[in-house]
């Protein structure tokens, strides 16, 4: 059987399934999955990321059936990033697929200026952005996506490359704390040839994203590889069975990773920590090195732990008293401050401003930020404070914070005016009129893994 796909403005794209490989995934096999990721309401509302793929087309119809026989439902969600020619033609083809099996579809799009680097990282941040804000404003506790099992020996197979340490290893958890939502990769045992088998069954066709062919990308080069060297599946086999086996030992590491930051780590909601080294003496560099990690990426707002070969060296000058004069790495600024150590945000990594003009909640740098009405016709602007805002403000604000993070923070700002900094409190002279503004520390990864955030006074 060939199944094709046609979305208008879009190139056709035909799958040959008349003999896949793989073994379809049934009403009860699905069950089996879910349950593990549960617990779930009595009717159930699942929100499922479905890009039109084999994979995502898969999971929803799974997905709807299992929750509509539960008295629940199944809403498909689909970022339009706007990065290819027809994508958009695309989103509408999957809405007309789904609503032929009766499942609701919404198209979240990705607006605002795009990165000229980065691009990947940046498009999967703003997707699972887009995902969870809107099953936070509509109450839905379970997001699924369709990572498969190919999928995770990818990435395992990415992560040795890049030399990661026992975290990266454990691969993709199947359950994942997001701000407000639950992620649940119900899919991960099950391979790719299974969806495409589970589609074949349903006589249900699909999309092929031309960029999963492209080599520049590394997921591709390693998909190519596996597939190479991997026709008896014993490879894949091997690396999920390390990926397991490392998923129980990061266990055990995350929690005693969470009890040295409870101890070490002073976090601030303006975005900057203090870390004291002398709490960390006889931990041993396994754990150290991991809560310098973990506090890097969160500080520092990155998706990924900085690379072990540079990670490593600052560590040994962190912990045994030979960093001397100020660092950075993966967007942090380490500084020695008061017997401490202070980590805040390296002020030429920060992104562009943006306007704001409403209540909508929008993300810059590492902070979700807001007004509190609409601004009318005023061109205000977010965007980072900088030396010459912290010139205009400095005298009007009773806060004091360490010298290097006020440059770093949000400020709301009507042409080149300050008009109002959340962390540094109400400014004097503030002018009347305006809206409030609101900036919340909410990093990509939290300090802590489960997605909760230790915040701590600092003294």
């Amino acid at each position: 059987m060939r199944l094709t796909a046609e979305a208008p403005g879009t190139d056709t794209r035909t799958m040959d399934i008349s003999a896949p490989d793989g073994r379809a995934v049934g009403a009860r096999a699905f069950a089996d999955l879910m349950r593990p990721l549960g617990p779930f309401e009595a009717a159930p509302t699942l929100a499922v990321a479905v890009s039109g793929g084999a994979d995502s087309m898969a999971l929803a119809l799974l997905a709807a059936a299992w929750s509509g026989r539960r008295g629940g439902r199944a809403i498909a969600l689909t970022v339009e990033h706007g990065l290819r020619p027809g994508s958009a033609a695309e989103a509408r083809q999957v809405r007309e697929w789904l609503a032929d099996h009766a499942i609701a579809h919404h198209i979240l799009r990705w607006r605002g200026p795009k990165p000229t680097a980065g691009m990947q990282a940046a498009a999967r941040r703003a997707r699972y952005d887009l995902l969870s804000a809107w099953c936070r404003r509509h109450g839905c506790l379970h997001l699924l996506t369709a990572h498969h099992r190919n999928d995770q020996a990818e990435t395992l197979a990415m992560r040795l490359r890049r030399g990661t340490g026992v975290e990266g290893l454990a691969g993709m958890p199947a359950v994942r704390a997001l701000p407000g939502v639950r992620l649940l990769r119900p899919l991960l045992s099950h391979s790719r040839a299974d969806l495409i088998a589970t589609l074949a069954k349903r006589r249900q066709a699909w999309l092929e994203d031309p960029s999963n062919q492209n080599p520049v990308f590394a997921r591709i080069r390693e998909r190519r590889y596996l597939r190479a060297v991997d026709d008896d599946d014993a490879t894949t086999a091997n690396l999920l069975r390390l990926a397991d086996e490392a998923a129980s030992l990061r266990q055990t590491i995350e929690a005693a990773v969470a009890d040295l930051a409870a101890s070490a780590v002073s976090l601030h909601p303006a975005g900057f920590c203090l870390l004291d080294p002398r709490a960390c003496r006889g931990a041993g560099s396994a754990l150290t090195s991991r809560l310098l990690a973990q506090v890097l990426v969160s500080i520092g707002g990155g998706d990924f732990r900085p690379r072990r070969d540079r990670l490593h060296p600052l560590c040994d000058a962190v912990f045994n008293g030979g960093l001397e004069a100020g660092r950075t790495l993966a967007g942090c600024r380490l500084l020695p401050y008061r017997g401490r150590l202070l980590i805040c945000r390296e002020p030429g990594r920060l992104p562009a401003a943006l306007t704001i003009q409403d209540g909508r909640p929008r993300r810059w740098d590492r902070f979700k930020v807001w007004l509190d009405a609409d601004a009318g016709d005023g061109c205000l602007w977010v965007g980072a404070l900088g030396a010459d805002g912290w010139r205009q403000v400095r005298d009007r604000t009773a806060i004091r914070l360490p010298g290097p993070v006020p440059p770093s923070l949000p400020a709301l700002r009507l042409g080149d005016r300050v008009l109002a900094v959340p962390h540094l409190g109400p400014l004097a002279g503030e002018p009347a009129g305006i809206p409030q503004f609101a900036a919340q520390f909410a990093p990509p990864r939290a300090l802590n893994e489960n997605g909760l955030a230790v915040v701590r006074a600092v003294v």
